[in-house]
C-alpha cells in the first residue's frame, strides 16, 4: 500500500501502529482535571470524588477551606472548627468509553469520527499510563458493549488500545445508548476519572439519568466528536454523501430543510452545554479536522 492510500485508510478506520504512535504527542497532556475550566461547563472546577481521594488528617479550619470538608466530629469535641484533608491517591482509576455506533462512521473531512473517537481515547490513556494511573474502559457500538477493567501498567493501556482497533463486537442482539450507560454504571468504579466520547446521538431524558449517577463518585468529563457539516451546511449546491452501499443527494438550497438540519445540532450543543452546568463537568467538543492534541490541552 502506497502512501496516499495508506493516508486515506487511516482517516476512515482506527489503526493499532497509529494508537501506538500517539504515545510521544500524549506526553504533553495532564489529566489532572481538579485544575482544567471547561468553557461550555463556567466557572466551574471539577473536584475529586469517592475513592479517587484518601484521607490524610485533620487541622484548624483556614479561610478558603471547602466548607464540605469540615470535620464536625472532632469540632464538636475540640469546640474549634476543623477541616479534613485529603490526598489524592497514586492509581486512580481511568474509564474512557468510546462510541463506534455507525453514526460515528461519517466525516466530510479530516478523519471519520470514529477514529477521531480513537485517537483521543489513546492520546487519554497513554497520558493517564505515563501519570501512573489504572487504565480501562468501554468500546461500543449497536450491537455490543466491551469492558475492560482499569489495571495499572502497560500491558493493560496495550489491550484497550488493541480492543480499539479490533473490539470483535458480536451481532446477535440490539442495544440502545441508555442499555450502554447502565453498563458503564455498572462497571466504574467510585473515584474513577470517566470519560464519554461520542457523538451523543439518540442521547435524551433516561440518558441524562444515567450520567446524573455517575456523577455521584466519579469525575466526569463528556467529549463531543462532530462533523464541520453537521454544524454548518455549505453554500448553495446539490452535494453527494455516501456510506459505500447507497447514495444521499442533499439540495442545500432547500432552507428550510437545511435551517432544521442546523437547529438541532445548535439544540444538542445547548443541553450538553446545559447537562455539563447542571452536573458541574467538564464539556469538550472535537470536530473531525480538529487535532485532539491541542483540544486536550
Amino acid at each position: 500500500m502506497n502512501a496516499v492510500a495508506r493516508n486515506q485508510f487511516e482517516r476512515v478506520s482506527v489503526q493499532l501502529k497509529t494508537l501506538i504512535d500517539l504515545a510521544k504527542s500524549a506526553s504533553a497532556l495532564n489529566l489532572r482535571h481538579g485544575q482544567i475550566r471547561s468553557a461550555q461547563s463556567g466557572e466551574y472546577m471539577s473536584r475529586l470524588k469517592g475513592r479517587g481521594m484518601e484521607f490524610d488528617e485533620t487541622r484548624i479550619y483556614q479561610p478558603g477551606d471547602d466548607i464540605r470538608s469540615i470535620d464536625w466530629r472532632v469540632t464538636a469535641r475540640s469546640d474549634k472548627t476543623h477541616t479534613k484533608i485529603y490526598r489524592e491517591e497514586r492509581e486512580r482509576p481511568v474509564f474512557i468509553a468510546v462510541d463506534y455506533r455507525p453514526t460515528m462512521d461519517f466525516a466530510t473531512r479530516g478523519v471519520f469520527k470514529s477514529v477521531q473517537a480513537a485517537k483521543i481515547a489513546a492520546l487519554l490513556a497513554w497520558a493517564g499510563q505515563r501519570q501512573g494511573d489504572q487504565i480501562g474502559g468501554q468500546v461500543f457500538n449497536q450491537f455490543d458493549s466491551k469492558e475492560l477493567k482499569p489495571k495499572s501498567g502497560k500491558h493493560a493501556l496495550l489491550r484497550f488500545l488493541n480492543t480499539l482497533a479490533k473490539p470483535n463486537f458480536a451481532t446477535e442482539s440490539e442495544m440502545d445508548l441508555n442499555h450502554v450507560l447502565s453498563r458503564l454504571n455498572h462497571h466504574v468504579r467510585p473515584g474513577s476519572l470517566v470519560y464519554i466520547i461520542s457523538d451523543f446521538r439518540g442521547f435524551d431524558a433516561s440518558s441524562e439519568a444515567h450520567l446524573s449517577r455517575l456523577t455521584r463518585h466519579c469525575e466526569l468529563v463528556l467529549i463531543h466528536v462532530y462533523d464541520p457539516l453537521e454544524s454548518h451546511f455549505p453554500e448553495k449546491g446539490i452535494y453527494r454523501l455516501t456510506n459505500g452501499l447507497r447514495d444521499v443527494f442533499i439540495d442545500s438550497g432547500d432552507k428550510q430543510r437545511i435551517l432544521n438540519y442546523q437547529q438541532r445540532f445548535q439544540q444538542q450543543q445547548q443541553y450538553l452545554q446545559t447537562l455539563s452546568k447542571k452536573w458541574r463537568v467538564t464539556l469538550l467538543q472535537c470536530a473531525t479536522t480538529d487535532d485532539p492534541v491541542e483540544v486536550l490541552r
